[in-house]
């Protein structure tokens, strides 16, 4: 099996308190990008195969910057890595199906990260690609939920009622990447593509694509390491656990 990798990286910094789009502030020095890239690239599946072809996502306006970026990060790598760097569409959903669209032939893995989760370790890409080699189709990364989590209904200024208490055991909180089998995860998009225009009903990960076409989803263990990326506070922890210092 041929492994392939979309990674997102189309995402402004808004959040994050930056002009910069997000894949491209620095942590550690480093931007976002090219830790998530590094990752990717230096994972291996339990054979001992990598990661042959890296799809990123990028804001159209800064396609050549992440280009040259990632370019360098692809130069490091050991092994024969081919990169493309596509524009991003209007939703992160949007976004992957740009990515699948520049797939080689002969892929028949593939993986999707987001660059906002830049520290997710090679040992958790690896989990995700033996899981998939092993036979399951859509596999997910998952920690589980420490919170106590209600489900509410519609309220009105004062807040909003409590209509259940969810088991938490029955619950993970999912990152990336998430694994799928080519054919799988294409036919979700080819299913799922008018949803993706808007962000109201634009799906929040692939598996969710996957899941609404009846495929079952595999959970494997997750990583704290893998944590998003989407706030300045966000962005300072990361600092944190990278160096000891701010950003």
């Amino acid at each position: 099996m041929t492994i392939a990798a979309v990674l997102t990286a189309a995402g402004s910094g808004s959040r994050l308190g930056r002009e910069l789009p997000k894949a491209v502030v620095p942590v550690a020095g480093t931007p976002l990008v090219v830790h998530a890239a590094r990752a990717l690239l230096a994972a291996r599946a339990s054979d001992g195969t990598g990661v042959t072809q890296l799809v990123v996502t990028a804001p159209a306006a800064h396609l050549d910057a992440i280009a040259t970026l990632v370019g360098a990060v692809v130069d490091d790598a050991s092994g024969d890595v081919r990169l493309d760097v596509v524009g991003g569409g209007r939703t992160r959903q949007e976004s992957v199906a740009a990515g699948l669209a520049e797939l080689l032939d002969d892929v028949d893995v593939v993986l999707v990260h987001d660059a906002a989760r830049p520290f997710a370790p090679p040992e958790l890409v690896s989990r995700v690609v033996d899981a998939v080699r092993a036979g399951h189709a859509a596999v997910v990364p998952g920690l589980p939920v420490v919170d106590t989590v209600k489900r509410v209904g519609a309220g009105d200024r004062t807040g909003r009622p409590v209509i259940e208490t969810v088991p938490r055991a029955d619950l993970v909180a999912v990152q990336t990447p998430q694994g799928f089998a080519r054919d799988v995860l294409e036919r979700a998009h080819a299913v799922g593509w008018g949803r993706g225009a808007h962000e109201a009903t634009a799906a929040s990960d692939d598996a969710g694509l996957v899941e609404a076409t009846g495929v079952a989803v595999w959970v494997v263990p997750g990583d704290e390491r893998a944590a998003k990326v989407t706030t300045a506070r966000d962005l300072l922890v990361a600092q944190a656990l990278t160096t000891g210092g701010p950003a």
